[in-house]
């Protein structure tokens, strides 16, 4: 291309850039607050229990082999890794973009003009060689190689490959974050089903308790020491407490049903530990600083790529404004006769052509894109700043909930000592007609309701362990 034509073209691009660069609107500058106090509290120590890996975090094997055989089958975990897949496709679609498009043709036909156009009169004493006229109809064969290529002047394309990757990159998170959850979400379970084991063992134990209660009473009513009233609130009572024990049956074949699904699997028995649930103790934390939370929890990092994503969408979108610049060409071999083809440079054909469009008059498509865009982007910067606030708060109130259940504890497994003490002393006044039956009733009634309880606060403690090491961003690395 000579000189000349270079100037010629960037001539026009100046003027197309003059008519519609002064309405190309001004960039959204938007802003996202990443501060966050300093600490949860008091201390400032950067000890962070969200960066110890999951195997190391959780000590019972048998949890740790749920949580393996999780990750590898759960469904939804699946459906995530398929999305990072299309995130990729998105990325090699872009990538194309940039390059030139190149393809080959091959095409055959026929023509025939009428006699009486300009056409058909200007070829009618057409002669190819003496006495050999073009033959009518006309066939025609060719063979070729064209390509365009789009010069990415105002980096629209690079921008969007960008967007592209960055978007993977946020799926990533994203996938992540669905790890940190499923992980928390099958220790709850298995830690609710120790549980609810413990509380079947105190029915248990307790139906046996008051089965001796009624046959003590039915003795005592038999020496006219008591009355058939008595006995029958017994025998109620002791129904009402296995009645208890078929409804915790249902609650653990539900959570283990639970598990199994959260697994990717059909109901089957749940291997756990037998050891008794009280006995447990909840792990050390170390909650860090606030800071840290950019780094570590995984939907935060998403949220902050996926503005990252959005900014480079309103540049995208802006872009769309400016001239764009398009060159094209093609060269192949063409003749009416294929014998002819292999006949240069007759049959010798080329083009290669350079444009320059941009939108003058109807633009409404391209503002509203560009709308669009922005809304995007602030719609981002909130989502970032909500998911940021989330974040903090989770953790501050798991902080919280650790420091109030050791207390609330503590006091109900004095709560039970307490009745459990009483199951013994209202039984000895009872045989010695010192405490009527009703006190008796009572005492035991407050008793497994405490033993219960207490059972439910140590879960309570298992879980907030669990959720904090989430709140953390603990599991996905």
């Amino acid at each position: 291309m000579s000189k000349n034509k270079i100037y010629w073209l960037a001539s026009v691009a100046v003027l197309c850039l003059s008519v519609t660069g002064c309405k190309v609107p001004s960039m959204t500058q938007v802003t996202e607050n990443k501060q966050v106090p300093q600490s949860y509290g008091t201390t400032t120590d950067t000890l962070n229990t969200g960066k110890i890996r999951w195997q190391s975090f959780f000590t019972d094997p048998n949890l740790v082999s749920l949580i393996d055989t999780g990750l590898k089958r759960n469904q939804e975990l699946q459906v995530t890794l398929q999305e990072l897949e299309i995130a990729k496709s998105e990325i090699r679609f872009r990538q194309s973009s940039l390059l030139p498009s190149v393809g080959i043709t091959a095409s055959t036909g026929i023509e025939k003009v009428g006699r009486y156009t300009s056409q058909g009169a200007g070829d009618a004493s057409t002669e190819i060689t003496s006495g050999k006229p073009v033959p009518d109809p006309l066939p025609d064969y060719l063979l070729g190689v064209y390509g365009n290529w789009e010069v990415d002047i105002w980096h629209k394309l690079h921008n969007a490959k960008k967007a592209a990757v960055t978007r993977y990159l946020a799926s990533i998170e994203g996938r992540n974050f669905v790890v940190t959850n499923l992980i928390a979400e099958i220790a709850n379970s298995y830690y609710e089903l120790l549980a609810l084991d413990n509380q079947m063992e105190i029915v248990k134990k307790n139906i046996e308790l008051q089965n001796n209660a009624l046959e003590i009473v039915k003795v005592q009513k038999q020496a006219a020491r008591t009355t058939e009233l008595a006995v029958r609130k017994f025998e109620a009572e002791v129904l009402n407490t296995k009645s208890l024990q078929y409804d915790l049956q249902q609650k653990i074949t539900e959570t283990e049903n639970k598990i199994n699904f959260l697994l990717g699997r059909y109901p089957q028995p749940i291997v756990r530990s037998s050891v008794t649930f009280n006995d447990m103790m909840p792990g050390s934390i170390s909650a860090g600083i606030p800071s840290q939370l950019l780094t570590n929890r995984p939907d935060v990092r998403q949220a902050e790529l996926e503005l990252t994503a959005a900014k480079l969408d309103v540049k995208v979108a802006r872009a769309e404004f400016y001239p764009s610049l398009g060159l094209s060409a093609s060269i192949g071999l063409q003749a009416f006769d294929p014998t002819y083809l292999a006949k240069l440079p007759e049959s010798l054909l080329y083009n290669i052509a350079a444009d320059i469009t941009a939108p003058l008059v109807n633009r409404g498509a391209i503002k509203a894109e560009y709308a669009g865009a922005n809304a995007k982007q602030t719609q981002a910067v909130y989502n970032y700043e909500r998911t940021l606030l989330n974040a903090y708060v989770e953790v501050a109130n798991q902080m919280s909930s650790i420091s109030n259940l050791q207390n609330s504890y503590d006091l109900k497994s004095r709560q039970v000592n307490a009745l459990t003490q009483s199951i013994d002393i209202s039984n000895d006044l009872f045989r010695s007609a010192r405490a009527d039956y009703l006190e008796v009733l009572l005492t035991q009634r407050d008793a497994l309701e405490a033993k219960l309880d207490l059972i439910d606060t140590k879960k309570a403690q298992m879980n907030a362990m669990v959720n904090i090491y989430q709140a953390l961003g603990g599991g996905w690395n």
